[in-house]
């Protein structure tokens, strides 16, 4: 296999449409929101929390409602899809009422709504989510062995995540699995996975561990780029680039031996900043326009000020105008940098 198998092609930058969508100072347009509605989980991944979380005061997160709001705010803005994240999205309480909120944006504009989940919910809320307009789920599995998966997961039961899935597809939900690789933790991993995966007609994404929170030492000491895990796999399998797209930073390759489709996600090895087309929101209201940098803007007090939201679409216009134009995880990879303080389930996974 090319040693540049992973090798980003360049793009030019979209053109900038109407003066109310969410476009950066680089001229990229935002259509794609990562909301996260908890910081909570049922699971304590090593490269995500650590094993003893101080979690927010319920008062500081936004209500349901308030995510509702904030949710149609974007999509009069031209966002067109919103994951929700958490921590576990699905541990919120009442979260299908917001669901069922947000599946009324759909006559506004809004083309998807999703969700990440680590699965360990999906038994019981599949058919809703469907019911819902939810279409796909990324679920969360980094390996099938279930010692390994108690260790990095620290508290899931791997049983659990597996009836998920099975309850996913039953439904009608589309389901593309999402796996970490680390170095010392899933190596050999990956190759079963896929092989599973695609007898079951789920695509699998990889993602390189970010230098984020309590555990970023871990992550970086873990650090396995893609191009390895891309090499391993084209061993055994015949990987050849697809044309197709997800609206997310993932690019995929076809395997010919199985009829499906793996993904790579390489925020460390080979960034993608330059097409980015996404922001976060905290379950506090905090909109990051970058997960590796530490500017972030308060949407929870012009939220909350008035029921007016013009304050509201007055800080996400400063918020554009601030978007940088990449991260700084190589440099905090490096040590050149501290790497960031904020755990991925306080920013949304």
């Amino acid at each position: 296999m090319s040693p540049n198998l992973l090798e980003i092609p360049s793009h030019a930058a979209r053109a900038a449409p109407a003066s109310r969508a969410l476009v950066d100072s680089f001229a990229r347009t935002i259509d794609y929101i990562r909301l996260s509605v908890t910081d909570r989980c049922d699971f304590r991944c090593v490269y995500c929390m650590s094993e003893h979380m101080n979690f927010l005061p319920k008062a500081d997160l936004l209500t349901l409602e308030e995510l509702e709001r904030l949710s149609a705010a974007f999509v009069a803005r031209g966002v067109r899809k919103i994951r929700l994240t958490g921590g576990e999205p699905l541990v919120r309480r009442n979260v299908m009422e917001l669901f069922r909120g947000l599946s009324r944006l759909f006559d506004r504009g809004l083309q998807e709504l999703t969700l990440t989940t680590n699965g360990s919910q999906l038994a019981r809320y599949a058919t809703e989510l469907a019911d819902c307009g939810v279409r796909r789920v990324n679920v969360s599995l980094d390996t099938l062995d279930p010692a390994k998966f108690r260790a990095l997961t620290r508290w899931g039961d791997i049983a659990q995540v597996l009836k998920g899935v099975d309850a996913a597809q039953q439904a009608g939900l589309k389901v593309k699995l999402n796996c970490v690789a680390l170095k010392g933790g899933n190596e050999g991993e990956f190759l079963p996975l896929v092989e599973w995966a695609h007898g079951r007609g789920m695509d699998v994404s990889f993602i390189e561990a970010m230098p984020l929170g309590e555990d970023a030492a871990y992550n970086i000491e873990s650090l396995l780029p893609l191009d390895a895990v891309a090499a391993a796999l084209a061993e055994r399998l015949t990987l050849t680039p697809s044309t197709h797209v997800s609206g997310g930073p993932a690019r995929y390759f076809d395997v010919a031996e199985t009829g499906g489709r793996v993904g790579f996600i390489t925020p460390l090895s080979q960034h993608f900043c330059d097409s980015c087309n996404r922001i976060r929101v905290t379950c506090t209201g905090t909109l990051y326009t970058c997960l590796g940098q530490e500017d972030q803007t308060d949407l929870r007090s012009p939220l909350r000020a008035s029921k007016d939201d013009s304050a509201l679409h007055a800080a996400l216009d400063d918020a554009m105008r601030r978007k940088p134009r990449g991260h700084d995880f190589v440099a905090q990879w490096a040590g050149a940098l501290a790497p960031s303080a904020r755990h991925m389930s306080t920013t949304g996974g």
